[in-house]
């Protein structure tokens, strides 16, 4: 048996993020063994199909500019990352919409 402490805060103020989770786990606590069972297979599910699609890797071979590679080489390792790594990194924030032009970023700060 573990003999951990449960830890309880008191006096804090609970910001709209958290406020929004608490409302979720007290949601879940007022479902019945049935829908809790049937939520559960449903996330389960979801999640060996996210799985199952993201194990689906595929090789590829491009070619591209020995400048661009040496570039890219450079900034993988100044992020501490193998430089394929960053390259597939790119490529799925692209393929997803999720690349965004510096210059949006740079504005946001």
């Amino acid at each position: 048996m573990s003999s951990a402490k449960k830890m309880v805060l008191v006096d804090t103020e609970l910001d709209a993020e958290e406020k929004e989770i608490e409302a979720h786990l007290d949601i879940s606590k007022r479902l019945s063994p049935k829908k809790k069972a049937q939520e559960l297979a449903k996330l389960k599910a979801a999640a060996k199909d996210h799985l199952r699609k993201r194990s689906k890797e595929k090789r590829i071979s491009i070619r591209v500019f020995a400048s661009d590679l040496e570039q890219l080489k450079e900034i993988a390792e100044q992020e501490g990352l193998p430089y394929q790594t960053l390259v597939t990194s790119v490529l799925h924030k692209f393929s997803t919409g999720r690349l965004v032009p510096i210059e949006q970023v740079q504005h946001k700060h």
